[in-house]
């Protein structure tokens, strides 16, 4: 498939998602978020996709809105906003509540938005020359694409609103001491070293990734016994599941587990 602000390829069983306005640094206008919109429904329900990595065209990750096509909307501007916004928080939700491993190979600069679907990747790998800021407030605006959500629970709510209020850039390696993302990679080797995790990842038991996602993410807002109550539920479920009986069976019998076969 191809769309012209969006590319997805299928490679190995993993879907990669490319942003794909380079000459503007992949910032987003509508267009380009109804396209990623629907190219996270593929991701999400394609059986042929068992991983997805998501990157920018060029030397940039992603800039976040592009101002000029939302100011040349004058007096619509805030209804326009509305509609891109929509788009974008449906493909976020997409991404991240699907079962299979969401992965960001950050590429280069990821600003605004950008910044926030990085903390919305499940793991992140950056490149040594990639730049992270929130870039609202100095504006006049406030996040949107998931920001407000995940960066407090990454780096807590002193940095988060230090990195808003003062616009402040974190390079990749601060970004990783932080949270932001989970490795530093040289330029030259980012692609290569986030497609072997994505097709190793995609090689595994999928529905079981995606069980573990929602129990953490359920784990924010419970106590610490309704969230082992969960754990409970969910381990007894997945132990009865086609993936736990082939992990099991594996595991006893000493050979690796086929886990396409579920």
């Amino acid at each position: 498939m191809s769309n012209n602000r969006v590319l997805l390829k299928v490679e190995n069983n993993v879907g990669i998602v490319t942003l794909n306005r380079p000459d503007v640094g992949n910032a987003l206008d509508l267009q380009m978020a109804k396209e990623l919109m629907d190219v996270s429904i593929i991701c999400s329900e394609s059986d042929e996709i068992r991983a997805v990595v998501i990157t920018g065209a060029g030397n940039k990750f992603f800039v976040g809105g592009d101002l000029k096509s939302f100011a040349n909307e004058g007096d619509e501007i805030s209804s326009h906003l509305k509609s891109v916004t929509s788009y974008l928080h449906q493909a976020t939700s997409n991404f991240v509540r699907m079962n299979k491993p969401f992965i960001g190979a950050i590429n280069g600069v990821a600003a605004g938005a950008g910044m926030g679907l990085v903390c919305a990747c499940d793991i992140a790998y950056a490149s040594e020359k990639s730049k992270f800021v929130m870039a609202y407030n100095r504006i006049g605006l406030t996040p949107d694409g998931s920001g407000s959500y995940f960066l407090p629970r990454l780096v807590g709510m002193k940095r988060a609103l230090e990195l808003m209020y003062t616009n402040r850039m974190l390079d990749a390696k601060e970004a990783s001491e932080w949270g932001i993302i989970n490795h530093v990679i040289p330029e030259d080797k980012l692609m290569e070293v986030v497609l072997d995790l994505a097709t190793t990842l995609a090689r595994g038991p999928m529905n079981a990734y995606g069980a573990t996602k929602k129990l953490f993410y359920h784990s924010l807002q419970e106590t610490l016994e309704s969230q082992m109550s969960k754990e409970a539920l969910l381990l007894a479920e997945r132990a009865s599941s086609t993936e736990g009986k082939e992990g099991i069976s594996a595991f006893l019998e000493k050979r690796e587990a086929d886990y396409f076969k579920q």
